[in-house]
């Protein structure tokens, strides 16, 4: 099946031939006639699967051939993300499919001046792409109104719920009109997820890109064990044994954050990070070094583990992993996209084998050990026990030991542990995007049935200049 199959308009046609696509992802080939016809969606798919296009090409025909141009304050598609880093990727998406097509788009996230978007929404908009806390604050300004929307989208939802937006998109689900079309996109299908679908969507197609809870099969996985002690020196020895390129790093905390890199830069390496206490403009000019390989080692706490597009991204490295179990599915899921190879190694400690227990437990593999000649722990990682569907460890690596020992009962997973500032509760348990200490945080309520243990934060804003 080619795109020119699926009756896009010559606008969209002529953008994505100029543009390379010829070939339609699965989730592309299931998701694009089903919305041009107007159904509801919930689909399970990954980063890298192609979902965006899946939705916003069609969405963006749909725009064009039906209904009246935006009035004043008013949106006609409104697609709601987790991440400022993830809504300016979504928006960046739409301008460039929507090219050559007579629509106006603009983004809202925190971080930046609420001004210039209130100035692109004062000429109404074709699609919104924001953040749950800004747009709820553009609302009750009286800067947006929704008696226009014909579609919403809802992407990454299991990773908004994750962050704590759960009562703020309670109070949007409550004011968006009940004649519109709907599609939620999940990397994961946890039980507050299907929740939401059975709140939001009618009669939905169901779309599986890929297994729920699963990784690529592109994306080769390694765990080191060491004590917590040598990581930073393990990092660094494999860093240089390994000559490895351009690297993303995840780090627990932003204080984590900051320590590497400045170990990294005071070893002679180009390091930069990302995490909620970089202002948003630095957080851009961050991850614009990084995608033009300016800097070799980019390192971030979750808040960049969803939204960061990064072309072939060769490696990802868990220098502590991530306190729920779905987070390393999303952060391993920067490389190996599109069907690319990629590589994904963590560096675990003793302490940390209830997080890799859960994370094995979560994926249905066990991920495989070795240890490093010099870096070996003294407090060893026990065995998880998880049946194996995994690769088997590289020949150079020495096998970890304990890795034969007989499974342990599986316990529940610690309470999520998200950087150094403590957060009000509520939502479905998680973070909410994470925003400069400066900004205001909004308490949350419960409910869908929130993960316990699980802070939320607020949110806030900005607006980009419109296409078309």
């Amino acid at each position: 099946m080619s795109f020119a199959s699926l009756d896009l308009i010559d606008g969209l046609q002529r953008t994505l031939d100029s543009i390379g696509y010829k070939t339609p992802t699965p989730v592309q080939k299931q998701a694009i006639p089903a919305v041009l016809a107007g159904r509801d969606l919930l689909a399970a798919a990954q980063t890298g699967t192609g979902k965006t296009a899946a939705f916003a090409l069609p969405l963006l025909q749909r725009l064009t051939m039906e209904g009246d141009q935006a009035a004043p304050n008013c949106i006609r598609c409104l697609v709601l993300v987790p991440t400022r880093e993830l809504a300016e990727q979504v928006y960046q998406s739409f301008h460039t499919y929507g090219f050559n097509l007579p629509l106006r788009s603009a983004v809202a996230y925190g971080g930046v001046p609420m001004d210039p978007q209130l100035a692109k929404l004062r000429k109404g908009l074709d699609v919104l792409v924001a953040t749950p806390g800004r747009l709820l604050d553009l609302h009750r300004k009286g800067a947006l109104e929704f008696s226009q929307l014909r579609a919403l989208v809802v992407d990454e939802a299991d990773r908004m719920l994750d962050l704590g937006f759960a009562a703020d998109l309670d109070l949007l689900f409550g004011v968006l009109p009940a004649e519109r079309q709907t599609l939620l996109f999940s990397a994961t299908m946890p039980d507050t997820i299907r929740a939401m679908a059975q709140q939001l969507l009618r009669d939905p197609l169901m779309v599986q890109a890929s297994a729920p809870n699963t990784t690529a099969r592109t994306v080769r996985q390694m765990v080191f064990t060491t004590d917590k002690r040598n990581k930073p020196d393990l990092f660094l020895h494999l860093m240089r044994k390994e000559g490895w390129g351009q690297v993303l790093v995840f780090v627990k905390t932003r204080k984590g954050v900051e320590q590497l890199v400045g170990l990294l830069q005071g070893e002679g390496v180009s390091a930069d990070s990302i995490h909620g206490d970089k202002p948003q403009p630095a957080r851009i000019k961050a991850l614009k070094r990084f995608k033009a390989n300016d800097v070799q080692v980019l390192v971030a706490t979750d808040v960049a583990a969803r939204g960061l597009d990064i072309e072939a991204l060769p490696l990802v490295v868990n220098f502590d992993l991530p306190t729920v179990a779905e987070d390393y599915i999303h952060r391993i899921g920067r490389t190996g996209r599109a069907g690319a190879e990629g590589e994904a190694i963590s560096l675990v400690c003793a302490d940390e084998v209830d997080l890799l227990r859960a994370i094995e437990k979560l994926t249905g593999a066990v991920l495989p050990r070795a240890e490093e000649a010099g870096f070996e722990a003294d407090h060893r990682v026990p065995s998880t026990g998880t049946p194996s569907i995994a690769a088997p460890a590289r020949a150079s690596a020495k096998p970890a030991r304990g890795a034969a020992k007989p499974p342990k009962a599986v316990p529940k997973p610690p309470a999520r542990e998200r950087d150094d500032t403590p957060r009000p509760a509520g939502g479905f348990g998680g973070l909410k995007e994470e925003v400069p200490p400066k900004e205001k945080a909004r308490q949350r309520g419960p409910i869908y049935g929130a993960r316990p243990g699980s802070p939320g934060a607020g949110a806030g804003g900005l607006a980009r200049g419109a296409t078309g």
